[in-house]
C-alpha cells in the first residue's frame, strides 16, 4: 500500500541554503529521506510556505495526500510576519482536510498556534543536542504515538521556544524538566495532529551539522568551554553516525539505544505512519 506524503518545510529560502551548506540537503529533503527509509513505498512531495508566492494546497488539495509532516525551522513564531502567517494558515488547512498530520519542533509550535495555543521563549533556556529524560504523561502512556517508548527516554532536539499554554483540545503526551509539552495530540477544526518538540527524524549527522553551524553561539551560551570543545563534540557525533557500534563514544556522550538505534530513535514517525496514516488510508478506500 503505497503512501503519498507531503512534507512542509518550515524554513525560509535563506535558512534552507544554510542548512544545505552544513548537511548537503535541506531540512525537508532530510525529513523526506527519513520517511522513505521507514516506508520505502512512500512518495514525498515538499512545499515551502515561508516563500512569498508559494503555491500551497488548500484543504481540498490536501485530501490527495495520505499524510502531512512539518519540519523544524530557524524562525520564531512570536516574531510574526507573512512567512509565519502563511504556515499557520496552511496548518489550519491541514486540520480542516482531516488528513493525518505530524510535526517536529516547529511543526508542533505551528500546529499549536493554528489551534489557538501560544508559543514563547523557554524561560529555562535552550534545549539542544538531546532532550534528556522525557517521560510520557498518563495520556501518553497509552497513546499510539509513543507506543514502544520506555518510561523515560532521550531524543535529538534543538529548540529555544516552547508551547505554553497548549491550545484547547490538546492532550499533552510527554514532558521533561526543560519543557512541559514534549509531545501532544491536538484536535482542531475536525482534524487532528500528533507532534513532538524533539526531532525523531534527525540522524546523528544532522544533529552534528546543526551544532557545528552554531558552535560559536553554543560556546557563548556555555554549552561548550570553547569552540575546540564544540568541534570535538561534533566530531564524536559524526564518528558515531558513521559507526554506531563505537560504544565508547556513546558512553562518553551518555547516549543510549533510544538515540543510537535508528528504529528506536524514529519511534514516533514509525507510529505515525503505521498506527495512523496506513489505517486512515485504508479507511478512506485508498488502499
Amino acid at each position: 500500500m503505497s503512501l503519498h506524503l507531503l512534507v512542509i518545510e518550515g524554513n525560509t529560502r535563506e535558512d534552507r541554503e544554510a542548512y544545505r551548506a552544513g548537511l548537503g540537503m535541506t531540512a525537508s529533503e532530510a525529513y523526506a529521506a527519513t520517511l522513505t527509509k521507514i516506508a520505502p513505498d512512500a512518495a514525498c512531495e515538499i512545499c515551502f510556505p515561508a516563500d512569498e508566492g508559494a503555491q500551497l494546497p488548500d484543504a481540498a488539495g490536501l485530501e490527495a495526500y495520505d499524510g502531512v509532516a512539518m519540519t523544524g525551522s530557524a524562525l520564531n513564531l512570536y516574531d510574526g510576519g507573512p512567512a509565519i502567517a502563511r504556515q499557520i494558515e496552511l496548518a489550519r488547512a491541514v486540520f480542516a482536510s482531516r488528513v493525518p498530520f505530524f510535526g517536529s519542533c516547529w511543526g508542533l509550535q505551528v500546529a499549536s498556534a493554528a489551534a489557538g495555543g501560544d508559543v514563547v521563549r523557554n524561560p529555562k533556556g535552550r534545549e539542544v543536542g538531546f532532550a534528556r529524560n522525557i517521560w510520557p504523561t498518563g495520556a501518553g502512556r497509552s497513546h499510539p504515538l509513543l507506543s514502544g517508548r520506555r518510561g523515560a527516554f532521550d531524543a535529538p532536539c534543538v529548540h529555544l521556544d516552547i508551547v505554553a499554554p497548549p491550545p484547547r483540545g490538546a492532550r499533552v503526551l510527554a514532558a521533561n524538566a526543560m519543557c512541559a509539552v514534549q509531545a501532544a495530540e491536538i484536535s482542531f477544526a475536525g482534524g487532528m495532529f500528533w507532534g513532538v518538540q524533539y526531532h525523531p527524524e534527525y540522524s546523528l549527522r544532522e544533529i552534528a551539522a546543526i551544532l557545528g553551524r552554531r558552535a560559536s553561539t553554543l560556546t557563548h551560551e556555555g554549552f561548550f568551554a570553547d569552540e575546540t570543545a564544540a568541534r570535538a563534540y561534533v566530531g564524536d557525533l559524526m564518528a558515531l553516525d558513521a559507526a554506531p557500534e563505537r560504544r565508547e563514544i556513546g558512553w562518553r556522550l551518555a547516549l543510549g539505544d533510544d538515540v543510537l538505534d535508528p528504529l528506536k530513535r524514529r519511534t514516533e514517525l514509525i507510529n505515525f505512519l503505521d498506527r495512523w496514516v496506513r489505517p486512515a488510508k485504508s479507511a478512506r478506500g485508498r488502499g
